[in-house]
């Protein structure tokens, strides 16, 4: 007897073929669906799109992003037609996490090294589906302080990210330039810079003047000091930022220091000494205390054992290998091999990316990479990994929406050359400057 199956057992049996073959696999953070491609992303107006492909928050078949309160939904069947329009840089960019690879809950902390989606500490995340909250600037960009929190695959150099948070970290008005050393004051607070400073409307610190007003996102190290990693100039009058390490507590009369500056908070509990904290106010008169309006946790380390951690900042209280600090969180580098120095470089005011595992508190640091030595320089590296838009000539394109000059001398042009070069052709842009709010380029790749 010819027996033949129902077309709707049919049909069940293939949709429980794909599913249990990974068609739907889990990314991690809160099972949300993941894929590299075919999404549409609102953080930083970037947006990627692919052959039908779709990233889901929770299954639901949508991505939030709430970069600048902007949010963006894509499904299977519409991300095929999600793209930029021509001549614009559509940011695609190829997804790093959840395929195959093992992950594990981490954070990390330091700057915004590339776009594509987002590189820290030498790890590119995807943010497909990640919430993002971007103040005090339109989007991530090259440079500006971040907190990644997400998973690290187990090859460490790709992850997933679930949540992605920058802000300012200082404004106010120039008071002092120091060309020779490097500096300058803002709010009593010293700034220093490094090769790895991007500047986003100045040609370095010389187009810095006293009484200009900047902003600017940095890594604090010892109190009263600040590492800038981003550089920019803005309307005088602005509201005052300042970042640093709580000291001189008086909780009675609800005032601390940060650096030489008094801020009086008005809170029924305020922060612990030796915290880094964030303080927002409406103004500041240049003589009294700073009236705090809000006083937040600067990017915290969250206390759970077991959490992969990857710092980028400068080491404070230094008292060996065993024992230091990189923003504000204790480290025990014991046995582990340094890189991009010697050993005997490690320091108070040293440069680092560092990483590990949480245990009782304490960095347990499988990682210690020197970036940059008081006095004596470091490599710097900034990546963009994305489609060209804009492209008015090899000086004058942008990817991820940053801009770009890759007519200089000596550009390394990879699998290609500068006649390759225009709206849509995929690349991968390496360079060790950001002047001007430019990239200069030291290596294209074509993709």
């Amino acid at each position: 007897m010819n027996m033949r199956m129902p077309r709707w057992v049919a049909l069940l049996l293939l949709a429980l073929s794909l599913v249990s073959c990974g068609g739907g696999g889990g990314g991690a953070g809160g099972g949300a669906v993941l894929a590299g491609a075919g999404t549409a992303n609102a953080a930083g107006s970037d947006a990627s799109a692919g052959p039908g492909n779709a990233s889901a928050a929770a299954g639901d078949g949508t991505s939030t992003s709430a970069a600048g309160g902007a949010s963006s939904a894509s499904s299977g069947a519409a991300a095929g037609a999600t793209a930029a329009a021509a001549g614009g840089d559509d940011g695609s960019g190829v997804g790093s996490g959840g395929t195959g690879v093992s992950a594990a809950a981490a954070v990390g902390i330091g700057s915004v090294d590339g776009l594509g989606s987002v590189i820290v500490n030498g790890i590119r995340y995807n943010t497909d589906a990640a919430q993002i909250t971007v103040q005090d600037a339109p989007g991530l960009q090259l440079g500006v302080s971040v907190k990644v929190s997400g998973t690290v695959n187990s090859d460490l150099k790709t992850g997933t990210a679930t949540r992605v948070e920058s802000a300012v970290d200082l404004r106010g008005t120039v008071s002092m330039v120091d060309p020779a050393g490097g500096t300058f004051a803002v709010l009593g607070t010293t700034v220093s810079t490094d090769p790895e400073t991007v500047w986003a409307d100045s040609g370095g610190l010389s187009g810095i003047a006293p009484g200009s007003t900047v902003q600017v996102w940095g890594l604090p190290a010892a109190p009263g000091m600040l590492r800038a990693t981003r550089v920019a100039q803005v309307a005088a009058g602005a509201a005052p930022v300042l970042t640093g390490t709580v000291q001189n507590l008086d909780p009675v009369a609800r005032v601390f220091s940060l650096g030489p500056l008094q801020v009086r908070y008005s809170a029924a509990i305020g922060p612990a000494n030796g915290t880094i904290v964030r303080v927002r106010a409406g103004s500041w008169d240049g003589t009294s205390a700073l009236a705090a309006t809000v006083v937040e946790g600067w990017y915290a380390v969250p206390q759970v054992a077991g959490t992969r951690v990857d710092l980028d900042g400068l080491i404070t209280d230094y008292a060996g290998l065993g024992a230091f600090r990189v923003l504000g969180t204790p480290v025990d580098a014991t046995g582990v091999q340094v890189t991009g120095g010697q050993a005997a470089n490690v320091g108070n005011g040293v440069k680092v990316e560092v990483a590990g595992l949480l245990v009782n508190g304490v960095l347990r640091a499988t990682k210690l990479k020197i970036r940059h030595i008081p006095g004596t320089g470091g490599p710097s590296s900034f990546a963009l990994i994305g489609t060209v838009g804009a492209f008015a000539s090899p000086a004058s394109f942008r990817v991820r929406g940053q801009p770009v000059d890759a007519s200089r001398a000596g550009v390394a042009f990879v699998n290609g050359s500068a006649a390759g070069l225009g709206n849509g052709a995929r690349v991968t842009v390496t360079g060790s400057q950001v002047l001007n709010g430019v990239l200069l380029a030291d290596t294209v790749t074509f993709d």
